[in-house]
């Protein structure tokens, strides 16, 4: 119910960031929990992988008894009432030291599947990780967007084939991305 198909052009640069970050990490050594899984994470090789699929848990109200070495929510918080009690949830779900990698939109149009709560900056993602728990010296943000990609989405979700050039322009992002380590 959280996940919908969003803008291609964004999901390139966010992808990339993520994908180096796992892997660093070594993800086919980890314990991976995605919460309203879609396709892109779950074909990636992992030591297990889980799905929390909203239907059966709402993040907002359900923690898995097991922890995770890692938990991916792929463009996922920004549908939630309460993305600070579900990322609470996600502290309580992380083993210490584990990894949250959360990806928002930021500057597109308003997509009620079924709701559309919040938008964070760069900024204001590393403020409210730590206002939840994570240690503000282990958040690390990034951003995608330009003109362009906001215009596009004015109308209607823009599609951009994989070959087109895909310049940054800071202040305008479109994609938000953060990786939150769990405190030791």
């Amino acid at each position: 119910m959280w996940h919908h198909p969003h803008h291609a052009h964004s999901r390139l640069p966010r992808g990339r960031a993520v994908e180096q970050c796992l892997d660093a990490l070594g993800a086919e050594r980890l314990d991976a929990l995605e919460n309203a899984a879609g396709w892109k994470w779950r074909q990636r090789r992992w030591a297990s992988y889980t799905e929390m699929n909203w239907s059966q848990y709402d993040i907002c109200e359900h923690v898995l008894d097991r922890q995770f070495d890692v938990i991916i929510a792929d463009n996922v918080w920004e549908h939630l009432p309460y993305p600070a009690r579900a990322t609470r949830h996600v502290l309580q779900m992380l083993r210490t030291g584990g990894m949250f990698i959360n990806i928002t939109p930021f500057l597109i149009r308003r997509h009620l599947v079924p709701t559309d709560c919040t938008r964070w900056t760069e900024m204001g993602m590393r403020y409210f990780l730590e206002d939840c728990g994570f240690d503000p010296t282990a958040i690390h943000t990034g951003s995608w967007g330009n003109r362009a990609a906001v215009r596009a989405n004015f109308n209607r979700w823009a599609r951009t084939g994989w070959r087109r050039r895909l310049p940054n322009a800071r202040d305008f992002p479109v994609t938000v991305w953060a990786f939150a380590r769990k405190p030791e």
